[in-house]
């Protein structure tokens, strides 16, 4: 069973993962019985990471699985070998392959070729479901529920895989979400009706957040290299930023996420106020992404 979208979940199927994963953070590991453990995963990211691949490796050493870590810069794609048959080899190496790519479609292409289960880590600005995954989890266990929860995305919502496959997870379970974009940087219009259609819900756009009615604030950086003037970039990142003095207008317990790394788009001192939520969200990673082994291998 690969994990390749969100699309790929039913609203079942997401109850079903963040419940085990909940059960997973409170010392259930039994992890045997669904058969991870003597298992191998391998790690096959073709762009950086930090948190997604040692979550999963951690995740996998916690259910008793190996992992391969494949590391493409020493690895026979520098002879000139292709994609596919990377693919196809290390398939035959692992029991599961968690995939990091830099061009959209390639985990599900890699899903296509491959015989065992494939779990997208991210394919370029498309998809990054067991984010999305780990946002909800955070989400639900900080605010006790998701439907009818106000949750605004602000930032890059054009480049940001993140956001993609969070807004159609938020849809998915009735909450209300406000986007805040600069111009030329708002979330692809097409995809948002599709998503607004199938989940039969409605997205406000707006220029600035508003915090007096937020309960989730998540923010990813806005990227600079997007632009040609590197003043209008500077300028850009000045406003799309929160610091302590934005907080004072924020209402009761609303929370902050971040998928990190968060470059200048939270101020460091919001590090260690209460709203601040970031760094739990991605220690969250390991028993959510164990819930994902376990259902991608269930079958």
């Amino acid at each position: 069973m690969d994990l390749v979208s969100i699309r790929d979940l039913e609203k079942k199927d997401i109850e079903s993962i963040l419940d085990r994963a909940e059960k997973i953070s409170k010392g259930d590991n039994k992890s045997e019985k669904v058969g991870l453990k003597g298992k191998i995963l391998a790690t096959l990211f073709f762009e950086p990471s930090t948190r997604t691949k040692l979550s999963f490796q951690s995740a996998a050493l916690r259910a008793g699985m190996g992992y391969l870590d494949f590391d493409p810069e020493m690895s026979s794609l520098k002879k000139g070998e292709t994609f596919t048959d990377t693919i196809k080899v290390i398939s035959g190496y692992a029991d599961v392959l968690a995939i990091r790519h830099p061009k959209e479609g390639s985990a599900r292409l890699a899903a296509d070729i491959s015989d065992k289960p494939v779990i997208n880590c991210g394919d370029g600005a498309n998809q990054h479901p067991t984010q999305t995954l780990i946002d909800l989890f955070v989400m639900k266990k900080n605010k006790g529920r998701l439907a009818n929860l106000n949750v605004t995305l602000m930032g890059d919502l054009k480049h940001a895989r993140t956001m993609r496959s969070l807004l159609y997870g938020l849809a998915m379970f009735g909450a209300k979400v406000t986007l805040v974009a600069p111009s030329s940087l708002e979330m692809d219009k097409d995809y948002a009706q599709e998503v607004e259609a199938k989940f039969k819900v409605k997205f406000e756009e707006q220029k600035e957040p508003n915090l007096a009615k937020t309960d989730v604030l998540y923010m990813c950086r806005i990227q600079q290299e997007r632009f040609a003037d590197p003043y209008e970039a500077t300028k850009t990142v000045g406003k799309y930023k929160i610091g302590k003095e934005d907080l004072k207008k924020a209402k009761e317990g609303m929370i902050i996420l971040n998928p990190l790394p968060k470059l200048n788009e939270i101020d460091k001192e919001v590090d260690e106020l209460e709203e601040a939520k970031y760094f739990e969200q991605a220690h969250c990673g390991p028993v959510v992404r164990q819930a994902v082994l376990e259902y991608v291998l269930r079958a």
